[in-house]
């Protein structure tokens, strides 16, 4: 139910509505001077998704460290969400030529988002056995199409018909944002009330215990990153596998966070248009993710994946040809079907090689990858946009990630893997 509840950010927010408005009202056709140069806000979108994804980069892995050892992941996650919550609603005060104000509140409340997504998906080794975790992860990412496409469409309702209801389209767009914040916040209740998680065992080293017990646990949780990456040798094929990761994550986070801005600004479609197409996406990634849960159970998690990653590869080929509505609607068909199933696999495939005790410490290590890839991407699609002065050029680039990703991944192996997870992390 988190993912229910959290997806209607990512879905309405990130990658909808404020996108499109970001461009449209609060930018404009003609960009924004800032210093001596001016910046379309394809390019400035681009730069604090990065920015985002690089605070949450540094910050992971000791968080993570801290709560394995407190049994604090579901503090940290619902602490997380609620800020995130927060400055997704404060989004709605921002206007015409509240350039900064926008980008600092969304900056915000994405870097909460990918650091709550920390812990949430450190629970899963926890709650679903080995042969169950492709499943298991197939429907949270299924229950979170649902959940944000169900939110999405009452917002997408909102902005095609705000004349019928006397509101402004901007006005419309705000009231979605802060419709979606709200869903967020009021769905994690299922959170609290329902995931537990047991208490710690252990107790703070002898030298630790005279210090100030905030500082006490940041200590700790520096000491066991330390002390996790000088035995990285020990999970060489985990750790090739996060870079593999790295890659072709790249270029789905892009493809994610920059298709609005890319429809909208380069391809001069409607609003609307835009909207619906992300429905769509929507409703068919739950049948995608539920499909490759299965097929990954099939035919094994990680031929799946590198499945995923060629159907990954068709879909940026085409977006670069694309030119009308019909052909972007297609587009949003295509992605669908591959977007819940590339990471729902790939979460899974990553749980079932990381020791269970120290869960949230090796997804702190995962969100490093995955938001590490994700500064590359965006920040390498606006620079091309701002070189070459189109997003086609950006939008093609994006093979590279997925190739390079594949090619890694083929050299994974998965049951040394998991000989390494059996020895445990420290």
């Amino acid at each position: 139910m988190y993912d229910w509840a959290n997806s209607a950010y990512v879905t309405t927010v990130a990658v909808a509505l404020l996108p499109a408005y970001f461009a449209g009202e609060i930018v404009g056709p003609d960009g924004v001077i800032i210093g001596n140069t001016l910046y379309s806000a394809t390019t400035l979108w681009g730069f604090v998704v990065g920015l985002a994804a690089f605070l949450s980069f540094l910050a992971a892995p000791v968080l993570g460290a801290i709560s394995d050892f407190s049994a604090a992941k579901k503090k940290f996650m619902l602490a997380f969400a609620y800020a995130g919550c927060l400055f997704t609603i404060l989004i709605y005060f921002c206007q015409s030529g509240d350039v900064m104000k926008t980008l600092i509140f969304f900056l915000v409340a994405q870097a909460c988002f990918i650091s709550a997504n920390v812990f949430y998906d450190a629970f899963l080794p926890q709650i679903a056995s080995e042969d169950k975790m492709d499943w298991v992860s197939g429907k949270g990412f299924a229950y979170g199409y649902v959940g944000g496409g169900l939110q999405f469409a009452i917002s997408l309702g909102l902005v095609a018909g705000h004349a019928q209801l006397g509101l402004s389209q901007a006005m419309a767009a705000r009231l979605g944002i802060v419709m979606a914040g709200l869903w967020w916040a009021g769905f994690t209740f299922f959170t609290i009330k329902h995931l537990s998680e047991a208490p710690s065992e252990e107790t703070l080293p002898e030298r630790y215990r005279k210090w100030p017990t905030p500082l006490a646990y940041v200590a700790v949780g520096v000491s066991r990153t330390l002390k996790t990456t000088r035995h990285v040798g020990r999970f060489r094929h985990l750790v090739l596998f996060l870079i593999a990761y790295m890659m072709y994550n790249d270029g789905i986070q892009t493809v994610i966070n920059m298709a609005t801005i890319y429809g909208k600004e380069e391809l001069n479609l409607s609003t609307t248009s835009l909207m619906v197409t992300l429905l769509a996406i929507q409703f068919i990634a739950i049948f995608g993710a539920l499909l490759f849960g299965r097929l990954g159970e099939r035919i094994n998690t990680k031929r799946a994946v590198m499945l995923t990653l060629v159907l990954w590869s068709g879909v940026v080929i085409y977006a670069y040809f694309i030119e009308s509505t019909i052909e972007y609607f297609t587009l949003g068909i295509a992605v669908g079907i591959v977007l819940g199933g590339s990471q729902a696999l790939s979460r899974s495939l990553y749980g079932s090689m990381v020791p269970e005790e120290a869960s949230a410490q090796f997804y702190g290590f995962y969100t490093i990858f995955n938001k590490f890839s994700a500064i590359w991407g965006p920040l390498v699609f606006a620079i091309i946009r701002q070189v070459a002065g189109s997003a086609r050029l950006s939008i093609i680039s994006l093979i590279i990630f997925f190739i390079l990703g594949l090619v890694l991944l083929s050299f994974v192996d998965e049951e040394k893997a998991r000989e390494a997870k059996a020895a445990g992390a420290f």
